[in-house]
């Protein structure tokens, strides 16, 4: 399992203006006529479907037919009379997915498959192949769906995180100093001594140590930014921290 980012020290503070999200501009949208706001959706979605294929998995469903409800619940939820839905909804967007995929999977069950649902749509493309390769991978304890979903949100939102900031190191010569410090951002950060990080790089201990720092400070940034995409005021931000935590950490 993932570890959960370093927390020695603490984020940045959650007090200030409380910039405009992905999920505020879903809860925003009225009666689901703002079209920022369906894309605002998507996006959230596009990011966080895997969760969805785990939870129904965990459920006994097949990787068909976890695939097929994952679409049709996205067709469903992207719709206009989806989107004036969720507008009406209020809170964290981890929980508003999770109640409307468990209503949305009932009605579902004496329904016909997904080809028929959605008229054909498919709103989200879906790497199935891959997905079931992931789901295989799972640790094979006995958690429940609800536990499996929420421990693969977190796990969703860090890889997030991480591919953001790897993009922020595409240049060449930031791309190697990151793949040599990537691992400093966990709990495991002490399984290499900075001072061979430094011999690695033909770098100084301290030279090391200051772009650790860094490297660190900005992922907890990013971390906030992307956990602020999820819920609808800034109070939420950090106990969805805490909550994301202590499910990585159980």
């Amino acid at each position: 399992m993932k570890a959960a980012p370093d927390q020695s020290s603490s984020f940045p503070p959650g007090a200030g203006q409380f910039v405009t999200t992905r999920w505020t501009v879903v809860l925003a949208a009225g009666q689901g006529k703002d079209t920022r706001a369906r894309e605002a959706l998507e996006q959230l979605c596009r990011i966080y479907w895997y969760p969805l294929y785990v939870f129904l998995r965990r459920q006994g469903c097949s990787p068909c037919d976890a695939e097929d409800l994952t679409q049709g619940f996205f067709a469903h939820l992207l719709s206009k009379h989806g989107l004036a839905a969720v507008a009406r909804e209020k809170g964290r967007f981890r929980s508003f997915l999770l109640a409307s995929l468990k209503n949305f999977a009932a009605n579902e069950r004496d329904r016909q498959r997904a080809q028929k649902r959605g008229g054909g749509q498919v709103p989200i493309a879906l790497d199935s192949t891959s997905a079931e390769t992931r789901y295989t991978a799972e640790p094979s304890d006995p958690m429940t769906a609800e536990k499996a979903f929420e421990r693969q949100w977190a796990l969703t939102l860090l890889e997030t995180v991480l591919n953001r900031l790897q993009a922020e190191h595409a240049a060449p010569e930031k791309a190697r100093l990151f793949a040599a410090l990537k691992l400093t951002l966990t709990s495991d950060r002490g399984s290499t001594p900075y001072a061979e990080l430094a011999a690695s790089l033909g770098l100084s201990e301290g030279a090391v140590k200051v772009a650790v720092h860094r490297l660190r400070q900005r992922y907890r940034q990013l971390l906030r930014e992307e956990v602020a995409q999820t819920v609808a005021n800034p109070a939420e931000v950090d106990e969805e921290l805490r909550h994301l935590f202590a499910v990585l950490s159980g």
